[in-house]
């Protein structure tokens, strides 16, 4: 926060606001010092908001000032709602004031232009409604049509600032621009020197300069017939939208009688009569009345939470007092009283029935003009695409016959694509093989060369054919180019005069500029020197005050650790001593539920708790040592009859592996070991 109030004494201090503040007369501004400093540098930004703010209401500075940070796009923090900074811009609060003077002053460059550029791009909303109107629409096309020319001319400017020449540069493309004159004007007196030898050239130079004029009309007249077109465009579109709109009454008028168009009008009529006597008026009443409590409430001073829950309190006691009304009024039954609320009821549902149709006629009328606007862009549209109206009713049918047939004339055309490049293929082919016996007789008759003596005669002479064609050619050109290098040496001496009058008082200015400069320079080293030597008594005034503040920052540090520390510990023991006179009031107290919740109790219970489980725990133990003998003696007998099952088990296997070594097989008196 510092750094910014830093910042914001800093930009206020420079020019063009040479305010000479500090941050302690910055801080000690009082509200409407604050709005008028913001007024200030809203009034640099944008110069129709330098005004004093004492000759204005408060509510006309805030709208004044809102809409203008709405223009500038400015966004208040995250930790301010919208309400607050409303609030805060009436009443000139700091926290509101600050961050906005902060953002204003960081980008005030960036700002100004887009306040300059709101000024004529800020679009103009039109009613739709007022737009069926051919005069309004095409006011209001010329108008969107400026702001894009405005645009296109303000893209331009900024691209030629940004892309200034210096004299040096200027002075450089000057010399080389005589340098191409006089290279040009050389070779100009060499055409005329080999164009005099040519029979009738004035004739000739004569009939040229006619032709470039003719051109030049012809480029004229191009031109004009390019806008009369686009005039011609323009006229079509305004007959086709009158013809739709004429169309779209015929339409209307078809099978119509005059009774029934008096009653369509007299219907149209009670509808905006009823508009204007009843429903409008209403609602102006309510928008002024809501009008004027808003107002109220941005004159009222800032409420906090204990303000806004005396509001509430009330109002839910006025609801009461309505409710207990209403019951008595109940009470006291009428018959008479009874039959009207019963019509005064059925008037009022009418009533409201009748508001609701009105809103739902005119949301359909808002909807029908809005959808009739977009029936004249795509029919618009369609017409620039296709050339013509959209067709309906019959002509659509003649249209979709004329594409079947379009659709058999494709086929058909498309059979004939498939037969030529079918056709195309074999002439390829055909083509393939005449080169083929181009090649061979091409060998052949250099065979025929080489025989005579006489190799390379043919190529020689197809040599000399292209040669002579290329000479005629280039001939024809240098013809042509004359005229065109006259042209551009007129031209370049035209550009190297207009550089060189233009030039003029610039060079002359720059003289003036860089005595002045001279002057300039000598009187800042004087400065600069005078300027150095104050500094530097300065910078060791600073550095002492900074070492003494410094040392009392430290200090103020210290101190505030050692407040914050005690303060904590104070905290601490206000907490242990709350709990202590919590822990006495529920010992003392003769509820037992109350005395089950103290902390003595519920210590005592598990302390209890631990001593029957200690016992429990003995217990056990005890019975464990008496069977501790008894119990390895079992284990110990139980590994000894594991050992004795293992052996067996390992006895059996190894019977097992030795009966299946092999088998003795008695036969015939004889012994057979079968393995």
């Amino acid at each position: 926060m510092s750094d910014q109030i830093q910042l914001i004494v800093e930009k206020l201090n420079q020019e063009p606001f040479r305010k000479n503040y500090n941050l302690i007369t910055f801080d000690s501004l009082e509200p409407l010092q604050l709005l008028q400093l913001l007024n200030d540098v809203l009034g640099e930004i944008d110069p129709k908001h330098a005004v004093d703010i004492r000759e204005e209401l408060p509510e006309q500075t805030a709208k004044r000032m809102l809409s203008l940070l709405g223009i500038l796009k400015y966004k208040p923090p995250g930790s301010v709602s919208d309400f607050a900074f409303r609030q805060g811009l009436v009443t000139g609060s700091k926290p509101v004031i600050h961050p906005l003077l902060h953002w204003l002053l960081q980008r005030t460059n960036e700002l100004k232009k887009r306040a300059y550029l709101a000024r004529f791009l800020v679009k103009l909303e039109v009613p739709a409604e007022f737009l069926q109107d051919d005069t309004v629409a095409d006011i209001n096309k010329q108008y969107e049509e400026l702001m894009e020319a405005f645009k296109n001319l303000h893209k331009e400017c900024e691209q030629l600032k940004t892309s200034g020449l210096s004299t040096a540069e200027i002075r450089r493309d000057i010399t080389a621009m005589e340098e191409e004159k006089d290279q040009l004007v050389k070779r100009v007196e060499r055409l005329k020197k080999r164009v005099e030898t040519v029979q009738n050239h004035q004739r000739m130079l004569e009939i040229a300069r006619q032709l470039r004029l003719e051109k030049e009309r012809e480029d004229s007249l191009a031109q004009q017939k390019q806008e009369q077109k686009n005039q011609l465009f323009l006229a079509e579109q305004r007959l086709r939208r009158a013809q739709l709109q004429l169309k779209e009454m015929h339409h209307a008028v078809v099978d119509s009688k005059p009774e029934s168009l008096m009653k369509k009008l007299e219907e149209e009529v009670n509808f905006n009569s009823y508009l204007v006597n009843e429903k409008l008026p209403t609602e102006l009443e309510s928008k002024k009345n809501s009008t004027y409590f808003l107002q109220k409430v941005v004159a009222e001073p800032a409420m906090n939470q204990s303000d806004l829950d005396v509001l509430e309190i009330k109002i839910n006691e006025v609801n009461a007092q309505m409710n207990q009304l209403t019951e008595k009024r109940m009470m006291k039954y009428e018959p008479l009283d009874s039959v009207f609320s019963m019509y005064r009821q059925q008037a009022s549902i009418i009533a409201r029935k009748k508001a609701a149709k009105a809103e739902e006629l005119q949301a359909a009328k808002e909807e029908m003009a809005s959808t009739e606007k977009q029936m004249m862009q795509k029919t618009n549209e369609a017409h620039e695409l296709e050339g013509s109206e959209v067709p309906k009713g019959d002509e659509f049918k003649h249209y979709v016959n004329k594409l079947r047939s379009k659709n058999t004339f494709y086929k058909k055309k498309r059979l004939e694509i498939a037969e030529i490049t079918a056709e195309y293929g074999i002439l390829q082919r055909t083509e393939e093989l005449l080169k083929q016996r181009y090649e061979a007789i091409q060998q052949q008759l250099q065979a025929i060369e080489d025989k005579k003596g006489i190799s390379g005669y043919s190529y020689t002479q197809e040599e000399l054919e292209r040669v002579s064609a290329v000479k005629s050619e280039m001939d024809e050109m240098k013809g042509q180019t004359l005229d065109n290098m006259s042209e551009m040496v007129r031209k370049l001496n035209t550009m190297v005069a207009e550089k060189k009058a233009s030039l003029a008082p610039v060079i002359k200015e720059l003289r003036q500029l860089r005595q002045k400069c001279q002057e300039l320079t000598q009187e800042c080293d004087e400065k600069k020197i005078q300027y150095d030597s104050c500094a530097a008594g300065l910078e060791s005034n600073r550095s002492a005050l900074e070492q003494e503040v410094k040392g009392l920052l430290e200090e103020c540090v210290q101190e505030e650790s050692n407040y914050r520390y005690i303060n904590c510990m104070k905290k601490n023991l206000e907490i242990q001593l709350q709990q202590a006179k919590e822990e006495m009031r529920a010992y003392i107290s003769p509820d037992p539920q109350e005395r089950r919740k103290a902390i003595r109790e519920q210590y005592t219970r598990m302390i209890l708790e631990q001593e029957n489980l200690g016992k429990k725990l003995r217990e056990k133990q005890k019975v464990v040592r008496e069977s501790h003998g008894p119990n390895m003696k079992q284990i110990k007998m139980w590994q000894d009859f594991e050992q004795l099952m293992e052996c067996k088990r390992e006895c059996f296997l190894k019977q097992q592996n030795q009966t299946a070594i092999g088998q003795v097989i008695q036969e015939g008196g004889k012994d057979r070991l079968v393995l």
